[in-house]
């Protein structure tokens, strides 16, 4: 079979992978499923997917489409090819303002759509909660929905033509027709031809039409995703006098992919929603009681209607992004409804939030109904879109699982249908998780299950049959918006009657007759409780690491914290944010935290006992391009520091394979910068030297492109040593602090710590500047992780007594300081923990010392001057993840005539070593080019421009030749007294 992919790659524009790592990362998708595929393609054009398509029929293969690859119910894995349209099917091909209309590709993201649409007064619509990475392919082949289907509808109700490949490899465009149409069309001999005739032939039958209207669900509920929807086409000018035009997009919305390739879409769209909005957060003291106040709340027609349990909003009390996203919370409820009301004026739309308190009081519901403004709404949805993602932090092996949790019901329903899932979980012995689309009669509901053991299987299936029947009793749908899948298919006779059920298998028979496209999702699906993500009844694997990960109970569950939810896969220009900038960058699902996270807990799981389970090459090439920014530790939903897993996984690595000659170097660059200083003249000279610096960078793998570092005319040391008999040192203090010389401060950027010390002396605090370790930076990010233990536990052991909340620990790179807070308490010896654990929060970035003095009153805007300046920054990465940008705004925006602006950048793309490394400058540059670069081109010459760290400097100045200073320099520049 190789060799006939072979052939087939050369045939495609396109890429084909069949590597064990491709088709391990493709193995998997948002569900609880994993199935390997043979191959994986990722076509530019409609010619690669005709390819594809012959390809699979001529070796009786199957072909699996995918873009972000979210899919909760199995829909994007498959034995055969996996076709990712995400990477080049994705451009916006044409708009029509007047018609309202907007033609894209499959692979345009939601959220990439409605931002090219706003100029234009349009948006499209349905808004799921990972509409920053979901693409309106996937949209349409699970007929997305979302927070805003009660306002603006469902995906089908959006598409207006599908351009598609079928089964035979004809291209054919589905859309609106008339009757005679219609007609001629089914007198064709083509498949096109045959697909009108079947429907034509199944939906005349008058037996036909009265079993579709007595089993397909109650047509009340707008959100039916429960097999194909022919109960639609029965509605058309076709079956019902007066009908709309038929149109088989209603048909091929939902259908997920298993009767033709889309290839583009045309949809209708929507003038954007009143501008003033306000969110109405009512809390409640039950389950029961917030969904009676949702029909309340309906009846005033909402834009959003949604729904939050305690459980949910418990595990993002876990989550260091999450945290300050729950401001608006009061006491402990147990359920919240956020409610959307809009107008015209703010005025308006708070007229129509108090009518819904006033319904709500009135009816004895609700006991704190707090109101929520711009900018702050993005955030109460920040907490609310998390839910999938938070519910993964769970550290036991039963954890919320979806597979019933789609299930959908006409409003005045609710209460009662969930009222009774309630008590067929009592019966189960647990408690579901309640959340989302509570105002379009649908809550995604999630029983905890332990998919690892055999037990867990049989109370996967028991509750899902019960559900199932449940929801056939109240007439409702098994899926409102995720789709039938592989985990709802089997389900399907039991909702819809065997008799539809035929019918269903018929049409896919009819458009698809070799079952080559995405066979075994809708119909004729497998087991669901087969070819799940875990193995069953298997001991753990015992897995001895160096950092310690207890607090996720073991380095695998950390992995296994990967919900798949592909948060990672968001873009920034799109979405802001730093995670994942190498995915940013390429767009490749290999470069992913996701994918990270998806390969190492396959490898550690599956690796024979005895073997390295770290020792794979597939595990050593997925991390590659990890600039272990730290951004997933914060914005992931699951918190999966895949930093700190590539640190351990490196180490791990190296212990088998060696340590590369440039990754020793890098690592230990502080003590290269040590012993350089001793005649930092000589070597700067010899940097700079063109033959020498070529050969440098020749023998370390560093790009020719790169700038090299030079060293500062004297150490930080030398010059302190200098300042015994400086009188400024000795002035009355405010207080005591100790400073942290890291190793680039030391040598390479010592004339900012000296203004960062003048910065602090000026202020009035005495600095303490003792002996004491490197931080071991450098040697973290390479996974040299015994001599990174040694380096910290002699900083613990010094500054252990010595550091307290009234003498902290200042430093101004972030990465050094902040490794204090971030990997020392887990690389330490046990008997150095409890030391590290009281030292972690005293150990400071400088910015965030100012900020903490200034609120207690000891910093004043009198300590600075008022002069006039612009400035724009852009943070560290670490320092977003782990401290916050918001504390280096406060700080530069002390002095009365600063204007601080943050560039919504993620990381710059330098990331210590990995932008100098050759092999790795391309996509450090395509990181930086994403936000940041830009954006300080195009900031005038007076601007200021702001960075507190030194790679992030290096980076702005290589890509812009201009220089970016630190805020302390900023801040000293500023200070009242005048330095000589």
């Amino acid at each position: 079979m190789q060799q006939h992919l072979r052939t087939l790659a050369g045939l495609l524009s396109g890429e084909l992978f069949y590597d064990k790592l491709l088709r391990t990362l493709y193995s998997t998708d948002g569900s609880i499923y994993r199935e390997m595929p043979l191959a994986v393609a990722y076509p530019r054009d409609v010619a690669d997917i005709k390819h594809l398509i012959a390809f699979a029929r001529a070796h009786e293969l199957s072909l699996t489409p995918r873009t972000a690859g979210t899919s909760l119910a199995g829909q994007a894995i498959g034995p055969g090819i996996v076709v990712d349209v995400s990477k080049y099917l994705n451009k916006i091909l044409e708009v029509n303002v007047e018609e309202q209309w907007v033609r894209v590709q499959p692979g345009v993201i939601r959220d990439e759509l409605n931002q090219f649409l706003k100029p234009y007064g349009l948006f499209f619509g349905p808004n799921t909660s990972t509409a920053n990475r979901c693409m309106l392919g996937g949209m349409v082949g699970n007929n997305s929905s979302g927070t805003t289907s009660i306002k603006y509808g469902v995906t089908r109700d959006h598409v207006l033509e599908l351009d598609t490949v079928l089964s035979d490899g004809t291209e054919v465009n589905f859309g609106p027709m008339s009757m005679d149409v219609f007609h001629q069309k089914r007198s064709e001999t083509t498949l096109e031809g045959r697909l009108y005739h079947q429907i034509w032939e199944a939906l005349s039958d008058p037996a036909t039409q009265t079993e579709i209207r007595e089993q397909y669900p109650n047509p009340a509920i707008h959100r039916r995703n429960t097999g194909y929807a022919v109960d639609l086409l029965l509605r058309s000018n076709i079956f019902s006098a007066g009908g709309p035009d038929f149109n088989f997009c209603q048909l091929l919305a939902g259908s997920e992919g298993t009767l033709a390739f889309t290839t583009s879409i045309k949809l209708a769209l929507d003038p954007l929603p009143p501008a003033a909005e306000v969110l109405l957060c009512a809390h409640f003291n039950s389950l029961d009681e917030a969904l009676r106040a949702t029909i309340i709340a309906m009846a005033h027609k909402p834009y959003a209607c949604e729904l939050m349990d305690k459980f949910i909003m418990d595990c993002t009390r876990e989550n260091r992004e999450q945290q300050k996203n729950r401001f608006f919370l009061e006491g402990d409820p147990a359920a919240i409804l956020i409610i959307e009301l809009r107008g015209q004026t703010r005025q308006e739309a708070l007229a129509n939030a108090e009518a819904v308190v006033e319904d709500l009081r009135e009816a004895g519901m609700g006991y704190a109904f707090p109101l929520v403004y711009p900018p702050d709404i993005q955030r109460v949805y920040a907490l609310r879109a998390a839910g999938f993602g938070v519910l993964s932090n769970v550290k036991t092996d039963a954890k919320p699982i979806e597979f019933v949790e789609d299930t959908a019901v006409n409003l005045p329903d609710l209460p009662a249908y969930i009222a009774e899932f309630q008590q067929i979980m009592a019966g189960f012995g647990q408690q579901a998780v309640y959340y989302a689309h509570a105002g379009a009669g649908e809550l995604h509901i999630r029983p905890s299950v332990n998919l690892k053991t055999k037990e867990g299987l049989g109370q996967l299936r028991a509750i899902a049959e019960a559900s199932a029947r449940l929801v056939k009793k109240y007439n409702g749908s098994l899926s409102g918006e995720h789709g039938d899948g592989r985990v709802r298919g089997e389900f399907i006779p039991l909702i819809l009657g065997s008799r539809n059920y035929e019918l269903l298998r018929e049409i896919k028979k009819t458009w698809d007759p070799g079952g080559i496209l995405n066979p075994g999702k809708i119909v004729d699906a497998p087991p669901m409780d087969q070819q799940l993500r875990y193995l069953q009844d298997q001991p753990a694997p015992i897995i001895d690491t160096l950092l310690d990960f207890s607090a996720s109970g073991g380095i695998l569950r950390l992995a296994e914290k990967c919900s798949g939810s592909g948060d990672c896969r968001k873009l920034a220009h799109v979405s802001g944010g730093t995670m994942c900038p190498s995915y940013m960058a390429t767009r490749n699902e290999k470069d992913s935290t996701r994918a990270r996270a998806n390969t190492l807990r396959e490898l550690l799981t599956r690796s024979q006992n005895g073997e390295n389970r770290f020792a794979h090459k597939e595990l050593y090439e997925v991390m590659d391009l990890c600039l272990s920014c730290k951004g997933c530790a914060t914005e992931c939903p699951s918190n999966v520091d895949m930093a700190s897993l590539k640190a351990e996984v490196l180490y791990q690595y190296q212990k088998k394979q060696g340590v590369p000659f440039r990754t020793w170097v890098f690592g230990h660059i502080g003590q290269w910068y040590a012993l350089a200083s001793k005649a930092p003249a000589l070597s700067n000279f010899l940097i700079k030297t063109p033959i020498i610096e070529a050969l440098l960078k020749k023998s370390l793998g560093i790009a020719p492109q790169r700038s090299l570092p030079i060293l500062s005319r004297e150490s930080l040391q030398s010059w302190w040593n200098r300042q015994a008999t400086n009188p400024r040192a000795k002035e009355k203090k405010r207080g005591q602090v100790f400073f942290f010389c890291d190793e680039f401060t030391a040598y390479n950027d010592a004339c900012i710590g000296q203004k960062a010390i003048e910065l602090l002396w000026g202020l009035g605090y005495e600095v303490q500047l003792i002996d004491h370790a490197q931080s071991g930076r450098a040697l973290i990010s390479k996974g040299l992780l015994e001599e990174a233990k040694r380096l910290a536990e002699s900083n613990v052991k010094t500054f252990g007594a010595l550091v307290s909340a009234q003498h902290p620990l200042i430093g101004i790179e972030p990465s050094s300081i902040l490794s204090f807070r971030d990997e020392y308490p887990r690389l330490v010896a046990n008997e150095y923990r409890e030391s590290a654990g009281r030292l972690a929060p005293n150990c400071l970035m400088i910015e965030e010392f100012i900020v903490r003095e200034f609120k207690e009153g000891r910093i004043t805007a009198t300590d600075f001057d008022t002069s006039a300046r612009q400035i724009l920054l852009h943070g560290h990465c670490h320092q977003k993840a782990l401290a916050g940008i918001e504390t280096t705004v406060q700080a530069l925006s002390l002095p009365a005539g600063h204007h601080v602006e943050v560039i919504p950048s993620g990381c710059c793309g330098m990331a210590g070593s990995f932008g100098y490394e050759k092999e790795h400058y391309e996509v450090s540059m395509q990181i930086g080019e994403l936000v940041l670069l830009p954006a300080v081109r195009k900031a005038a010459k007076e601007i200021i421009i702001a960075a507190p760290g030194t790679s992030c400097s290096h980076q702005i100045a290589d890509g812009t030749q201009r220089q970016a200073l630190h805020p302390v320099e900023i801040l000293h520049e500023a200070l009242a007294i005048v330095w000589k």
